[in-house]
């Protein structure tokens, strides 16, 4: 009996462990595994540092198939295109893949399925992404939960299905298929930025289980109260893995669960549930204010202050550190996020949608879901906001994570020689106390370019008007 062709189409799951797709496909066929770059196609188009990002791990996927003897092919444009001439030249008669979430892709893959369904291709899908489908943790009218307590709760009641095996062998169909080489997809930037992304990260799938498994040994029984500190010796560094699919979340859980320790760190893979569950309910989560009130909302539009912050020179030190760190190594601190995140929209008064693109462009975790609901939460215009005068004192914030500086005065090195009292706000240091450090502020270091006290009653005063409608 002849053996289904089977094309597995890969989208930010490149992973052999608790691959459904993938599993399920060499089960029952010869397998024909696909990539598509859609430059184009999606919701947001890839940000820099993930195109980098994927770059990378697209190498190390393609050799995890090769040690199997397969191969990826790989291909640049549209799916809706490709797909109908990839399955004529292959011959296949099924295709499988693992859901995406944001919005156009959901709908996208929707059309596709019902068009290759008329032309009797057999197309499988599955939940290769979440712990739980979006539609799975909702109240009994089949509403989406609009406040993340409510969902923990519900979501703590629910069985999350186990893992499937890591794929150790499979039977991939001969072709002839030609498609493009990773390099041809053009993903790496023109001008060469990522000399210390190189340094900082290694991917692949196996380098993503062991830190994993190291985190776990060494690190989760003080994740809780060391996940606000802005070193990696605190938390376990898994985004940029889970956001391509290098690491299965749910692999992570059943790890995680019978482990006394592991609360505070499964709660923030439900978070994670959570915004997805949030996009796939209210798909303008990444672009639109959810409480409409803010539809009129007086945000400022101010390019110099809004250069400032993106490069690090807003003139408070545990802000401009974040957001150099973010340009060097395409990564945040969750903690240093929210922090940068509240000034810039409510000291600066600057539209969260701009803070949210640029995150984007910079983060090598970029998550469609994560990124928008992150961003939602910290301006008060989500679905469960942060409360409207919830407005972060960095340098209360800077006192508090970074005591000794020890942050700062690596991402912002004019500041190092400054003694710790006075290195979260050197605007409060003496002349004498500057010039042993060897600091002109304005020059060295940029005075700071607002006056938090006044930015905090001006923003205090914006929300206040739309809070009282």
């Amino acid at each position: 009996m002849k053996k289904s062709r089977i094309i597995v189409l890969f989208r930010n799951d490149f992973r052999l462990h608790d691959n459904p797709a993938l599993y399920e496909a060499s089960r029952t066929g010869e397998i024909i595994p696909v990539y598509i770059h859609e430059s184009t196609n999606h919701t947001k188009s890839m940000g820099g540092a993930q195109k980098w990002w994927l770059h990378q791990c697209l190498l190390s996927f393609q050799t995890s198939l090769e040690n199997m003897n397969g191969r990826l092919y790989l291909f640049n444009g549209n799916a809706e295109v490709l797909l109908p001439e990839i399955i004529e030249t292959t011959e296949a008669d099924a295709v499988y893949w693992n859901r995406c979430y944001d919005p156009k892709t959901y709908r996208r893959d929707l059309k596709i399925a019902a068009l290759l369904i008329e032309e009797n291709i057999q197309i499988k899908s599955f939940e290769g992404r979440l712990l739980r489908p979006p539609w799975e943790v909702v109240k009994e009218e089949k509403v989406p939960y609009r406040v993340f307590s409510a969902f923990y709760k519900a979501f703590l009641k629910e069985e999350v299905p186990k893992p499937f095996p890591a794929l150790k062998e499979s039977v991939f169909a001969e072709t002839d298929l030609k498609g493009e080489t990773i390099s041809s997809l053009g993903l790496l930037p023109k001008m060469n930025w990522t000399k210390t992304m190189e340094e900082t990260w290694m991917p692949g799938e196996n380098h993503a289980i062991e830190q994993f498994k190291d985190f776990c040994e060494t690190k989760l029984a003080r994740y809780h109260e060391a996940r606000d500190i802005p070193f990696p010796e605190g938390f376990s560094v898994m985004s940029p893995y889970l956001a391509l699919g290098i690491m299965s979340v749910r692999s992570m859980y059943h790890y995680l669960k019978n482990n006394p320790h592991s609360s505070a760190y499964i709660r923030q893979l439900i978070w994670r549930d959570y915004a997805y569950q949030l996009l796939f309910h209210f798909p303008d989560l990444h672009g639109i204010s959810l409480d409409e009130r803010f539809t009129s909302f007086e945000w400022r539009i101010d390019e110099a202050d809004f250069d400032a912050w993106k490069h690090g020179r807003t003139g408070f030190p545990i802000v401009d550190a974040g957001m150099r760190e973010l340009w060097a190594t395409g990564y945040l601190p969750n903690r240093v996020r929210m922090i940068a995140a509240s000034f810039l929209v409510k000291d600066l008064l600057i539209p969260w949608q701009k803070g949210e693109e640029w995150f984007w462009d910079t983060l090598i975790d970029a998550d469609i879901a994560n990124n928008s609901m992150g961003w939602q939460w910290v301006a008060g215009t989500g679905i469960d906001p942060a409360p409207y005068f919830r407005i972060f004192n960095p340098v209360l914030q800077s006192e508090k994570f970074d005591k000794d500086g020890r942050y700062i005065k690596k991402w912002v090195p004019e500041l190092k020689s400054l003694p710790a009292k006075y290195i979260h706000d050197p605007s409060k240091a003496p002349d004498h106390v500057l010039q042993e450090a060897g600091i002109e502020l304005g020059t060295d270091y940029p005075f700071p370019i607002v006056d938090h006290k006044a930015a905090r009653k001006r923003a205090l005063e914006h929300y206040g008007q739309i809070k009282k409608g």
